[in-house]
């Protein structure tokens, strides 16, 4: 076998253990499965911190309006907003630097930026809003290194069913995490009574992972696993990284499926809890916040189902797709459209019947989230097999800016409109919880696109998987078109 075998001019090549890039240096020692794994579990626990620091906002955000005196929905939703903003425009920049430079180093600058700016926001006072959205959009520069990168870490370590398992757990800590971000938000602005303190929990449990990541994570060859150890390199610019991905038409399409899920779960994410404590104070089940801290109830309710559908929706995709992917190729998109579409009318049953029941309500949030979680491991996987070792973190970055531009990026402050519904009978609180009731019938619409786009990436995924498995084997002498 030839130390180093490229494809075309501007190919990939497979470099030995120990041999060094122009851009970047290899770990001479094979990576034990012992080491992998822990490496794995210290991922884990950074992308579970991750998560919860992202939507601890959204579990005291009523805290928030109230502490900031903010009665426009839309201004409350910048906050998400201009941080998930922060968070795409970054993204590229990092996949850039992830395919080409050590992807440890990366990471450990950019948590150390969210942690420090994580902390920093929760000092601000009260006259001071503009300073507390601009270091939001600071804590996206550093979360937009880590979620890149950690993903083609692993897989790099793993192949095959294993990678498919470990990915999973993975991707089980975004709804996990964020469930958590609810419950701990909610539950430290009611023990403390200070909202603040929500955003104080998560930059110290960071802190911890950030160490776990220094001595604990390897950073392996890139393609380590596809190539028993030996690794792949590529010579192509990031001009044509962006041309082969965007020929990739399964990548594309299930990117715009991702999008689609991206714009749900970040509407939901935000907004559920507060539409939920308006629907009791319209059932008169509660008054309205108008003094700190607010009631609490809904955050944890809605953190705990988020967490368990996280848990149970990402271990049926997992299982589904395992079970399926011998007998039908194409199983995984199947899986994400089936997953999309089945949540659309769970959707639109929660966003109606909320008015008259909340237990009927959180039954179809539950049944929603549950089928919207059966994507998020086997979108993952299907990425990881079909784009080459060289360019993963360049894909991931484009998907998330794709996903996070069209998606949760502007959602949050999209449902803010219903502001301006409000607004034609401002002071009635019925209306307040109606208008905002309203602006959610965007979410199943939106649902029903994703299921398409789902559809339409496994029309093409089956010949994508095939190009790629053929360039990193070398099975053909051929740049993949």
């Amino acid at each position: 076998k030839q130390e180093a075998t490229h494809y075309g001019a501007k190919g990939i090549s497979v470099v030995p253990p120990g041999c060094n890039d122009t851009s970047m240096e290899w770990e001479k020692q094979v990576i034990s499965p012992k080491r992998a794994y822990v490496a794995v579990a210290v991922l884990c626990y950074i992308n579970l911190v991750n998560y919860m620091e992202r939507y601890t906002i959204a579990g005291v955000l009523t805290n928030i309006q109230t502490f900031f005196a903010i009665s426009d929905d839309s201004t409350a939703g910048l906050l998400q907003t201009v941080f998930i903003c922060s968070f795409l425009l970054l993204a590229p920049a990092f996949g850039y630097l992830g395919d080409r430079y050590n992807r440890k180093y990366i990471m450990i600058a950019g948590i150390s930026v969210w942690l420090l700016t994580a902390l920093s926001s929760s000092f601000v006072t009260q006259s001071y809003f503009w300073l507390l959205v601009l270091l939001r959009g600071l804590v996206g520069v550093g979360e937009a290194s880590y979620s890149t990168i950690a993903p083609t870490i692993i897989g790099d370590l793993f192949v095959g069913g294993k990678r498919s398992i470990v990915i999973c757990v993975f991707y089980i800590f975004i709804p996990v995490g964020s469930g958590l971000g609810y419950i701990i938000g909610g539950g430290s602005a009611t023990l403390t009574g200070d909202w603040r303190w929500a955003l104080r929990v998560t930059p110290i449990l960071g802190v911890v992972g950030l160490v776990l990541l220094v001595f604990l994570c390897p950073h392996p060859p890139r393609g380590a696993a596809e190539t028993h150890g030996e690794g792949v390199t590529g010579d192509s610019s990031y001009l044509e990284d962006i041309k082969h991905l965007l020929k990739n038409r399964s990548y594309v399409w299930s990117s715009f499926g991702v999008t689609a899920l991206a714009f749900l779960t970040g509407a939901l994410a935000f907004w559920m809890p507060t539409f939920l404590s308006r629907a009791r104070v319209t059932q008169e089940l509660q008054l309205p916040c108008t003094k700190e801290p607010c009631d609490s109830t809904d955050s944890f309710i809605f953190g705990a189902v988020t967490v368990a559908t996280g848990i149970m929706g990402g271990g049926l995709g997992t299982g589904l797709s395992r079970w399926f992917r011998d007998k039908v190729p194409n199983a995984d998109p199947l899986i994400c459209a089936v997953g999309m579409l089945g949540a659309v009318p769970c959707l639109f049953i929660t966003i109606f019947v909320a008015s008259a029941s909340i237990p009927a309500t959180y039954v179809f949030i539950f049944l929603g989230e549950l089928l919207l979680s059966l994507n998020w491991a086997v979108m993952a996987d299907m990425l990881l097999y079909i784009v080459i070792p060289t360019r993963r973190s360049t894909a991931e970055a484009l998907q998330i800016t794709v996903g996070h531009l069209l998606g949760d990026a502007g959602s949050p402050y999209l449902l803010g409109i219903s502001n301006a519904i409000y607004k034609s009978k401002p002071g009635n609180d019925d209306w307040r919880f109606r208008s905002l009731k309203y602006s959610l019938v965007i979410c199943p619409f939106v649902g029903l696109l994703g299921g398409l786009f789902f559809f339409l990436t496994s029309r093409y995924i089956i010949e994508d998987r095939k190009a790629a498995q053929q360039l990193i084997e070398g099975t053909g002498n051929r740049q993949l078109h």
